[in-house]
């Protein structure tokens, strides 16, 4: 393509997503243009219309990208962005891309914590590219913030995300963490590996691309790895303390079920995401 004209260059890199399956071809396209530019997705709007050029080496830069997403490749691994509520968090291979759904699982210990003491300890459990953590940081400073990761590709994201908010970030398996913590924490929160170990993700870009580490649950059901956070939760939390859980819509009511037989909680409560699913579980540690 190779085209200098801003305009055309957009025409060309929608038709070309659109017929390649991509379901957002125009903000891509636009998001694509603005990493190129260094511009704000606005900005490249307004040079559209004022009829901007390209330069050489910029429209070869524009043409290889749109390319690599026409091939599937996350938007977020081209620009090595991806926006989180009220932030954007560095991201690449090795670390999975956080989804719009994972904003309201936030935003449930967010608004618990708002009203928290101050020093109040959060710990994000399996925290990935560390979008949750980041989040609690950034929106409720007053937070002590903790979080753990075991893959060291995902670790590396993370560190680059969380560093600036003075996260404490630990390596380790999310099943052991913190063993001389019991009882300290007034939130534990996760979004855990759950996808039943027989499904395969329809999106390309999740099933290519996404770590296998961050999607699977270890189980035909999906929920082994979310048993173990569960688990860890009860042991972590202070008496009333807030857990908090991302999980497959298809899991809720296993979910709530795995959770009520315990013993070990209170007021389980089963969350939905801006689409009305069932993608989040909350419940309040009963006293020991």
């Amino acid at each position: 393509m190779s085209e200098k004209d801003l305009a055309a260059a957009l025409s060309w890199a929608v038709s070309l997503l659109r017929d390649s399956g991509i379901t957002t071809p125009l903000p891509d396209t636009e998001l694509l243009a603005a990493h190129t530019l260094g511009e704000s997705r606005g900005r490249v709007s307004a040079l559209k219309i004022a009829g901007f050029q390209f330069s050489d080496a910029q429209a070869d830069t524009f043409e290889d990208l749109v390319s690599e997403r026409a091939q599937r490749i996350p938007l977020q691994h081209l620009t090595g962005k991806a926006p989180f509520r009220y932030l954007e968090l560095e991201v690449g291979p090795g670390a999975f891309v956080p989804r719009p759904e994972t904003e309201s699982v936030a935003g449930l210990a967010i608004d618990y914590l708002k009203d928290a003491p101050a020093g109040s300890k959060v710990v994000d459990l399996g925290t990935g590219s560390g979008a949750i953590a980041a989040s609690i940081a950034h929106e409720v400073p007053h937070a002590d913030v903790t979080a753990v990761e075991l893959s060291p590709h995902a670790f590396a994201w993370a560190e680059r995300n969380l560093s600036p908010l003075g996260v404490r970030l630990l390596a380790g398996d999310f099943g052991t963490a913190l063993e001389d913590e019991e009882a300290s924490f007034a939130v534990v929160i996760s979004n855990p590996p759950y996808i039943p170990t027989g499904a395969v993700p329809q999106d390309e870009e999740v099933r290519l691309h996404d770590p296998e580490m961050a999607l699977y649950g270890g189980s035909e059901d999906g929920l082994k790895f979310p048993r173990i956070v569960m688990q860890r939760a009860a042991f972590l939390l202070e008496d009333d303390g807030f857990f908090v859980m991302e999980h497959a819509e298809v899991q809720a009511a296993a979910v709530a079920k795995i959770l009520a037989g315990t013993g070990l909680w209170r007021d389980i409560q089963t969350h939905q995401d801006l689409t009305g699913r069932d993608r989040a579980t909350s419940a309040r540690r009963l006293s020991r």
